[in-house]
């Protein structure tokens, strides 16, 4: 006789036990094959957040962490806390004749090198520049997307994006417009030279000056000259190299210009730890004040341009100003350099809007003038009001300046760089005076 307890239980699930299987409810089948899609895919993800085998991770320029007392100093086997990397020893007086001669000898060889360096990459600093202003201008557009819960990266490419389509745009839209106004000038300037030869100012002047023969004179010496042909040939070809040139500086200006949007909070957190500690807020205070300036300036004097522009070519389009856009275009580049450029843009437009009529040049100029008075008082003070104050003859004195150093570009920042140096000026040396 057997008894039960001697025989092995069996576990749940053996495979062994055929008994009945308990009833699978319908649709069960269709639940368990989307949780196995669903877990497959999770580990399909988690697969891929894992570095590969022998991958090593990409080596960053961070900063490094500031640094106390405790954390330089190192505890010996017998418990005696000494500095990291040792002591330092003792400075050199910067009365010692060795001193003081060979750091002379250094820093007069630094600046050789240094002006050396900039007369031989102009080009190259004149791109930094223009690339740094440009991330200036764009920085308040990726803060405020910052501040609406947009990604940096995701701003800066947005912020950009913007900009090159809407300059890609607008250059779209006018480069055709120009090529048609220029046919349309060449085509009619036999027109104009003939009716201007057949006109009583021309023939008086024939008649007391020979005009007509000295033309045809130096038209015929200018022909049979090969070096004037050559001179021709010549001019053809560094067009195009200028404008090739042209075209790869606007490539690597915004190629520079992203780097410095994507690198500008690094940048200026490496540029204020170079100040000492005690001075780093200061420091950091003025930096910001003149960076937030400088940004809503650029983007300021972009919206007073537009503004200005987009008057002229309706003006110029309801007088019969011919070539209206193409003139709009130069408004706006002129327009864009503070102070002066209106007002030569307003000349210029004034001077061809002559060769229609007095009247139509007459009429543009009363608008367009009263357009500025109206801006500067209205327009300019509100866009502005966030940008930098400068005194009107420091405004003057700098665009002026700055067009004779560096052209155009010089012009656009000599505002900005005035204001900082003011700023600088008032919030460190004149407290520094106030208070001795």
């Amino acid at each position: 006789m057997t008894d039960k307890t001697d025989e092995p239980s069996r576990a749940a699930g053996d495979p062994r036990d055929v008994g009945p299987s308990p009833a699978v409810p319908q649709g069960s089948g269709t639940a368990g094959r989307k949780g196995a899609a669903a877990a497959a895919l999770g580990f399909l993800a988690r697969r891929l957040r894992q570095p590969l085998p022998g991958a090593q991770p990409r080596l960053r320029f961070e900063m490094p962490p500031e640094y106390s007392q405790q954390d330089q100093t190192a505890e010996d086997p017998d418990g005696v806390a000494r500095p990291q990397y040792g002591a330092p020893g003792p400075r050199m007086s910067p009365q010692h004749p060795l001193y003081m001669g060979f750091m002379g000898t250094v820093g007069v060889g630094v600046a050789l090198l240094v002006y050396w360096i900039g007369s031989h990459t102009t080009q190259l600093l004149l791109w930094i520049v223009a690339a740094l202003f440009i991330a200036l201008g764009l920085e308040p557009v990726v803060k405020w997307l910052e501040n609406r819960k947009i990604p940096r990266p995701a701003g800066i490419l947005l912020s950009v994006s913007v900009l090159i389509v809407a300059v890609v745009g607008f250059f779209a839209t006018l480069i055709p417009t120009i090529v048609q106004q220029v046919t349309e000038i060449v085509q009619q300037a036999p027109t104009w030279v003939r009716d201007f030869m057949n006109s009583d100012l021309f023939r008086t002047l024939d008649d007391q000056f020979g005009v007509r023969d000295r033309i045809a004179e130096e038209l015929n010496k200018f022909v049979n000259d090969p070096n004037a042909v050559g001179g021709i040939a010549g001019g053809v070809v560094g067009f195009g190299s200028t404008v090739a040139n042209g075209l790869f500086g606007a490539l690597i200006v915004l190629v520079l210009s992203l780097y410095f949007l994507a690198a500008l909070p690094a940048m200026k957190k490496w540029g204020y730890r170079l100040a000492p500690r005690s001075r780093r807020h200061r420091v950091e205070a003025l930096s910001d004040a003149i960076t937030k300036s400088v940004g809503n300036y650029v983007i300021g004097q972009a919206c007073v341009a537009l503004l200005n522009a987009t008057f002229a070519f309706i003006v110029m389009s309801i007088v019969g100003i011919p070539f209206a856009l193409l003139l709009a275009f130069v408004v706006a580049l002129l327009a864009f350099i503070p102070l002066v450029g209106a007002m030569i843009a307003g000349v210029v437009v004034v001077l061809i809007a002559l060769t229609v009529g007095w009247q139509t040049a007459a009429i543009y100029a009363i608008c367009y003038f009263a357009y500025l008075q109206f801006e500067a008082y209205f327009i300019s003070p509100r866009i502005m009001q966030k940008a930098v104050a400068v005194p009107g003859a420091v405004a003057v004195i700098s665009v002026i300046a700055g067009g004779s150093l560096l052209g155009v570009l010089g012009a656009l920042i000599a505002i900005p760089t005035a204001a900082a140096i003011l700023l600088l000026i008032k919030e460190i040396y004149i407290v520094r005076q106030d208070q001795h």
